[in-house]
């Protein structure tokens, strides 16, 4: 554990307990995957969410609040229950790998609702990529063909690997097949899953990319109404797993599969404007996965059924993996203490606390 606060002096002692919040940096995060290991990472954080989607109705639940610019989206996503608070301040700008920007950045914070004092500041990158591959993987172990053993991958950037890895590691799928427009892109994840003992194969388009899945996970970039998957592509019995139309204007499959397949979502209020259901009418059928997992409602029903898991990420699923983190930081993870709460020695008294901090002189 590192202590960020100031050194104290005589006239700024040093800060009390409370002024302190546990940070998770980026180095920290990396530390503890490291030494937990991504597979047991991954499905921890797949049985958080699963606990939370459990007591769904138990939680304030609100679409995010995003701010959309000609370059990309910047978005806030709360989610509270009775006693935590959680949210999650996350970019989405295709164009900042041209810059050397990652495309996806975030941060994120957890709360004592009872104090409203924040009990853990954590980096958000690393971990939603976690927590959005952990979401999948726990969709598809109840919605995917039975025996399902290959996935398909389309759009190879920064998500792909740890949707590889948690498929495997819920699902047990470990043959890939990839595909992206820039071939740098599909080189980079060939390379770095079969060092995780993939057999991955290499396909120059789509539609040989989707030959002989069982699974299919597209996963793209552009800001765009794109069609990744057109109606021929998809056939009797195969899961969908579409997490890159995240945002309005931003989809990924033919209308026409949508209509094939049986839809399941996190959030209705906001997929039906951020997901590839924006492009149905507002009340066309879907099913909350967590009444799936609840045993509320089916998952896949028949062999030859088209299941469609229509993801944007939702708080829900940020609160979860916050929540485990702070379960690991308690048990001891590396975490640096930050001062970043004012706590005068008398609350009333916040400018007092300011004068005797005035330097000498």
């Amino acid at each position: 554990m590192t202590d960020l606060s100031p050194a104290a002096t005589p006239q700024t002692p040093a800060p009390s307990a409370l002024a302190m919040v546990p940070f998770v940096s980026v180095g920290d995060m990396m530390r503890l995957v490291h030494r937990e290991g991504i597979d047991r990472v991954l499905r921890d954080l797949a049985a958080h969410i699963e606990a939370d989607f459990l007591r769904w109705p138990e939680f304030d639940k609100t679409p995010r609040v995003a701010s959309h610019s000609e370059g990309g989206v910047i978005e806030l996503m709360p989610a509270a229950d009775a006693r935590l608070y959680g949210f999650k301040y996350v970019n989405g700008h295709p164009g900042n790998t041209r810059s050397g920007h990652q495309t996806v950045t975030a941060f994120g914070v957890l709360s004592d609702v009872a104090t409203g004092y924040p009990l853990l500041l954590s980096e958000m990158t690393l971990l939603t990529a976690l927590r959005t591959a952990a979401t999948s993987a726990l969709a598809a172990r109840a919605l995917m063909p039975a025996g399902a053993a290959t996935m398909a991958m389309i759009g190879n950037g920064a998500q792909c690997e740890f949707q590889a890895l948690a498929f495997r590691a819920l699902c047990g799928i470990d043959r890939l097949r990839l595909y992206d427009t820039d071939p740098r892109a599909t080189a980079k994840a060939m390379a770095n899953l079969r060092r995780q003992g993939f057999e991955v194969t290499a396909c120059d388009a789509a539609e040989a990319a989707v030959e002989g899945a069982q699974v299919i996970t597209t996963c793209t970039a552009d800001k765009r109404n794109a069609t990744i998957l057109t109606d021929n592509m998809v056939g009797a019995g195969v899961h969908v797993n579409a997490i890159g139309g995240d945002c309005p204007g931003k989809t990924e499959l033919h209308r026409d599969i949508l209509g094939r397949a049986t839809i399941f979502v996190e959030y209705p209020p906001q997929t039906r404007v951020e997901g590839e259901i924006q492009q149905l009418d507002p009340d066309h059928p879907v099913t909350e996965l967590w009444q799936v997992l609840a045993g509320q409602a089916p998952g896949r029903r028949d062999a030859r059924e088209i299941t469609l898991f229509d993801s944007v990420g939702f708080a829900i699923e940020d609160f979860s993996a916050l929540r485990y983190l702070l379960g690991r930081v308690r048990a001891g993870a590396a975490h640096a203490r930050l001062d970043l709460l004012a706590d005068p020695d008398d609350p009333r008294d916040l400018f007092g606390m300011l004068e005797r901090a005035r330097p000498a002189g």
